[in-house]
């Protein structure tokens, strides 16, 4: 955008807040005045804006900053929340005609909680993908926000965040909080050009939340920095994710030879081979190893995985009584869990616990696997009005990101792209718990292959 003035990061923003550069609620204005442009996407990102919560709130922590009285130093920021996440007083439709008529919600979850704590203020929910249920981000009852990359053509912008991304990418807000369940943080920032945050799973963050798949569930962040993505998962998981430079060392990637590659455009190829030319200029030990990880991942995809198993336990009720409410999309991956029987369970879990062990032995003695995020730009909207056309898509786009929650391990997704190019992203994946490393990892890789490639 020409004449920027919304800050780039939540440093960037702490510091105009610290030096009174700017107030929490110019920050909210310029945000709203971002969400309000006519020609702007702000209709089909929020589903629900918190306008006169984000100025309330926006005034209160300029007064205490005035008074010396911050829990943070990015009180006044501004943030946006993904559909899914209760928040006491809103209705949580998670993207959903079918939950419309939801009371409110009575409680708050605690990822947003812990962020409200801290002064981040809450713009709105975003916009997502149906209960979460696809790597597209398409979204017929709320409308589909567009990529901020060639909006022209009118491009997917992934999900399942996909008001999230846009929320991030238009300077709607310095943060999107959503979920990831197969790459639904990942995805959407690979496609828009942003980074993309699937920390390790905390069971503890998902309670007041609408599930998709439990077993696999994350509250994950999309930002403009892999730094920002580190500061807003401190504050949801109340854990420190800083390591000491001097401890870092030498890093050591692995390309993992294997079907991530298959169907990946001559593009998206380039894009991955340039980064990691640049990676071992800059130091990286990178090698590459065959290994069957993603063609063992589909044995946890009879019939419709854990996703779609869950997703009908949760949901059935609602498909018994609003069946012609759903996207057919949706509905259609949902009911395929009603085939599983407690065997297919307990063989799902079976061949879960020998990917995690194979990931594991995969990455012994290297710090993470690296590989393109999704195999290709994203596609016109107009491309996908056939349903067979939308499946194949779909399967493919999910594909990379999803093995990720399956093995337990934690991931992120940053641009590699050319700035003015289509969004390209890379995806940096460790080991359960690994984060602290993993985030360290990504931002030394960040500063070579030029972050922020934004589209804009």
């Amino acid at each position: 955008m020409n004449g920027r003035k919304f800050p780039r990061s939540l440093h960037e923003a702490a510091n105009q807040l610290s030096n009174a550069d700017t107030t929490a609620r110019n920050l909210v204005e310029e945000a709203l005045s971002n969400i309000h442009r006519p020609d702007g996407e702000g209709a089909r990102v929020f589903v629900e804006l918190y306008e006169d919560e984000a100025r309330r709130s926006a005034d209160y922590w300029d007064a205490q900053r005035k008074a010396g009285r911050l829990p943070s130093p990015f009180a006044g920021a501004p943030i946006s929340i993904k559909d899914l996440f209760d928040d006491a007083g809103y209705t949580t439709r998670a993207g959903s005609k079918v939950m419309s008529d939801n009371p409110v919600a009575g409680r708050t979850n605690i990822a947003v909680e812990r962020l409200r704590k801290a002064g981040f203020i809450v713009m709105g929910r975003t916009n997502m993908t149906e209960l979460a249920y696809s790597g597209l981000g398409m979204n017929p009852h709320f409308g589909t926000p567009l990529n901020p990359y060639d909006r022209e053509t009118g491009r997917i912008p992934g999900g399942s965040s996909s008001g999230a991304v846009v929320s991030v990418t238009d300077d709607m807000a310095l943060m999107g909080l959503g979920s990831d369940t197969g790459g639904s943080c990942r995805i959407p920032a690979a496609l828009c050009g942003v980074v993309g945050f699937k920390p390790t799973q905390d069971m503890s963050l998902l309670a007041d939340m609408v599930p998709l798949s439990p077993t696999l569930d994350t509250v994950g962040c999309m930002a403009n920095s892999v730094e920002c993505c580190r500061i807003a998962t401190e504050f949801t998981t109340g854990k420190a994710l800083t390591e000491k430079e001097e401890a870092i060392g030498e890093i050591r990637l692995v390309v993992p030879e294997s079907i991530a590659f298959d169907q990946v455009s001559d593009y998206v190829m380039a894009c991955f081979d340039k980064a990691m030319k640049t990676l071992e200029v800059g130091g990286f030990s990178i090698r590459n190893a065959p290994t069957s990880l993603f063609a063992n991942a589909g044995d946890l995809s009879s019939k419709g995985g854990f996703p779609a198993g869950e997703a009908y336990a949760h949901f059935a009720a609602l498909l018994k009584k609003k069946g012609e409410v759903f996207d057919p999309r949706v509905k259609s991956r949902i009911e395929r869990g009603k085939a599983q029987d407690d065997t297919d369970r307990v063989m799902l879990k079976t061949a879960r616990t020998r990917l995690i062990k194979n990931f594991n032995s995969l990455i012994t003695d290297l710090d993470a696997v690296v590989y393109p995020t999704v195999p290709d730009i994203a596609p016109a909207l107009s491309d996908l009005s056939d349903e067979e056309e939308y499946g194949r898509v779909n399967l493919l786009f999910l594909r990379n990101s999803t093995l990720i929650n399956l093995v337990d391990g934690c991931a992120i997704s940053i641009p590699i792209h050319e700035k003015g190019n289509a969004p390209v992203g890379l995806t940096i994946a460790a080991p359960r718990g690994q984060d602290a490393r993993l985030i360290a990892v990504a931002a030394r890789a960040e500063a070579l292959v030029n972050g922020f490639g934004s589209p804009r």
